[in-house]
């Protein structure tokens, strides 16, 4: 008897364990989901006044552009995770955001670049920080979470990493632009000018309409259900010492997690980083039982601001919802859902 009472109870517990690990890797819905993707380009000083019909135009259309490819990838079956890849890198490849070509400089003079990249149905997860001869951040940082034992690979192991898995390697000027050289040589003067000279903490919070958050970044959900979020960024004009944001960190500019949101980030990044923003939104949402949008809100207008910090997020829930609150004068933004239109914002009033 006590056999046939034994056998049934191990396969109650072997059932359970096997549900509760089915439960976590896969989507909450045996449906398919419906997609949809959202990116930023950057948040920060940015106001109408400041830009010609053109210009904002011009910002525009490549957000748009951006949208539209990474949600053609969702529509015809591709992944989350494919999604925030061509997205990114299309903004990556223009010279109007800070990542990749467009890239501000660093106080020497030269680029370095970090990104990350979060898959929500498994939690695996790529980062790179400083490297300066890759062409796409955001390319590297998915063939370390996909090739990689580590999640986080930096400087000159990251680029030989890079080159060992055949990613374009190219000279850092390939980043230069004009705009940003200006952008730094007024940022320096500055410095140069500051009373804080000896205390690089306050001189750089003195600087803080140079930073010039550009930064971008995707989340995106595809018909699986499942969530991915990417973030790269050229980091903050005249960094010095090796200076790491936000961007490429899991958890402060990145995260995705199929039980509750994807997030990427975007502003003053060491703001980012002390109140990891990117998770405590999706841990708001899975512990809190409250909607993408207030948890975004709370943890952008209310955490942050309290402490000072200037920034803003896109994220992505696993209904599709999605929420892009920010603090700041403006952010590049745009979205898609299935059976929309495009969505592209710029200002403040939008």
């Amino acid at each position: 008897m006590r056999k046939i009472l034994t056998l049934p109870l191990s396969l109650a517990f072997l059932s359970l364990a096997c549900n509760q690990a089915a439960a976590f890797s896969t989507p909450a819905n045996s449906e398919q989901s419906p997609i949809a993707i959202a990116i930023h380009g950057g948040a920060g000083t940015i106001a109408k006044e400041n830009f010609t019909e053109q210009q904002e135009q011009a910002y525009r259309q490549k957000l748009e552009e951006a949208v539209n490819t990474g949600y053609k990838v969702l529509a015809e079956g591709g992944s989350s995770t494919d999604a925030v890849i061509v997205a990114i890198q299309i903004l990556e490849a223009s010279p109007y955001f800070n990542a990749g070509v467009g890239a501000v400089y660093t106080y020497d003079g030269t680029h370095e670049l970090d990104a990350s990249i979060m898959d929500g149905a498994t939690l695996e997860a790529g980062a790179v920080s400083g490297v300066k001869n890759v062409a796409s951040p955001i390319a590297l940082a998915n063939v370390i979470k996909d090739r990689s034992a580590h999640v986080m690979l930096s400087g000159e192991g990251a680029q030989d990493f890079a080159k060992e898995q055949g990613l374009e390697l190219v000279d850092n000027s390939f980043f230069d632009t004009p705009h940003r050289k200006l952008q730094l040589d007024k940022a320096i003067e500055k410095l140069h000018q500051s009373d804080e000279k000896q205390n690089d903490k306050a001189a750089y919070q003195n600087l803080d309409t140079h930073f010039k958050y550009g930064t971008v970044g995707a989340v995106a959900l595809d018909k699986e259900g499942n969530l991915a979020a990417g973030t790269s960024t050229g980091g903050m004009t005249a960094k010095r010492f090796g200076r790491i944001g936000d961007s490429p960190i899991i958890g402060a500019g990145t995260y995705a997690n199929n039980q509750s949101c994807a997030v990427s980030a975007t502003g003053h990044g060491e703001f980012f980083i002390r109140y990891h923003v990117a998770a405590d939104i999706c841990a708001r949402v899975q512990y809190q039982n409250i909607s993408l949008q207030q948890a975004a809100d709370t943890v952008v207008n209310d955490v942050l601001v309290e402490a000072g910090g200037s920034g803003g997020v896109i994220a992505i829930d696993s209904q599709g919802n999605i929420a892009m609150p920010f603090n700041s004068k403006g952010m590049y933004r745009a979205s898609k859902k299935l059976g929309g239109n495009a969505e592209v914002a710029i200002f403040k009033s939008e």
